[in-house]
């Protein structure tokens, strides 16, 4: 078994897994929501034994990972996320690192790759580009898309935050379901994850985030720098590769947008099969496959 380590940054106790020499390049894998490290139980030891060093977080409001000061906003906003990975990156003195994420954790990747470049060596990131266009929140999707983003909605009221804190294991087994409608798992293995959730910020953090992107929540005061630097939209200029599940149910695959214009380096999309949301853990061959593609040339 993996043990846990933690890292102190400016604002959190992060909690992480580390696979891998400690001499070798830089890996480090982005759990997105509902979800935890477990889903890249089966990425991580291939990248080690190739020599990599793997490193993978829990996210703020997930598992061990913990706030140092109950004055810290419980933000789950996307300039957050962000980061806290640049502080894990400086907390761990590595200077650059091969980034993979997917839904918030792909958000987070996607972001320091824009503005940061020089910290992310390649990218894989689940469905895109996945920087969100805050200032154009507001105006309505098609009608598809708005029935995806029905927890969303959810979530901006107090019902919602209730409805979380109240049924956190139905709530988030029942989004594992409809975004992975091809996806077999058992009771284990989602319980697994599920412990992750008691995170006391848990409700908090995914709340904000929800209410943030829709412009109904503020966001906290330290990070509005770089939201401001996100609303132009930044070009990603890092080689990257797109894993796009083509059974997501709450993601439409990005083959259906011009995501290729959002990234000025290498850049190819790749569809898999039979997969949803959980891309790492429904296609971890897929996702080894892509990061050792980049990292090697």
């Amino acid at each position: 078994m993996v043990s846990v380590r933690t890292v102190r940054t400016p604002v959190l106790e992060i909690a992480y897994e580390a696979h891998g020499p400690e001499e070798g390049e830089a890996v480090v894998l982005l759990h997105g929501f509902p979800y935890d490290p477990r889903c890249f139980d089966e990425v991580a030891p291939p990248l080690a034994q190739a020599g990599y060093r793997v490193i993978v977080p829990f996210l703020r409001g997930y598992g061990p990972t913990r706030f140092l000061s109950a004055e810290t906003p419980r933000s789950g906003q996307q300039a957050a996320l962000a980061q806290d990975l640049l502080d894990l990156l400086d907390a761990l003195a590595t200077p650059s690192a091969a980034l993979m994420g997917y839904d918030w954790g792909g958000r987070a990747a996607c972001i320091v790759a824009a503005l940061w470049p020089e910290r992310a060596r390649c990218l894989v990131t689940g469905n895109g580009y996945n920087i969100q266009n805050i200032p154009r929140a507001a105006l309505p999707a098609d009608p598809r898309t708005e029935y995806r983003n029905w927890y969303q909605y959810y979530f901006n009221t107090e019902r919602g935050r209730a409805g979380l804190e109240a049924h956190r294991a139905d709530f988030t087994k029942l989004l594992w379901q409809l975004w992975s409608p091809s996806w077999t798992f058992d009771g284990e293995t989602f319980a697994r994850t599920a412990a992750s959730f008691d995170n006391p910020d848990f409700v908090d953090v995914v709340v904000h985030s929800y209410r943030h992107r829709y412009g109904y929540a503020k966001g906290d005061p330290a990070m509005e720098r770089t939201e401001q630097a996100l609303a132009a939209q930044p070009l990603i200029a890092v080689p990257t590769i797109s894993l796009n599940g083509a059974d997501d149910g709450v993601s439409r695959p990005s083959e259906d947008r011009d995501d290729a214009v959002r990234f000025s380096a290498r850049f190819e999309q790749r569809m898999l099969p039979g997969v949803g949301h959980n891309i790492p853990q429904e296609a971890p061959a897929e996702t080894v496959r892509a990061l050792l593609d980049l990292m090697r040339g």
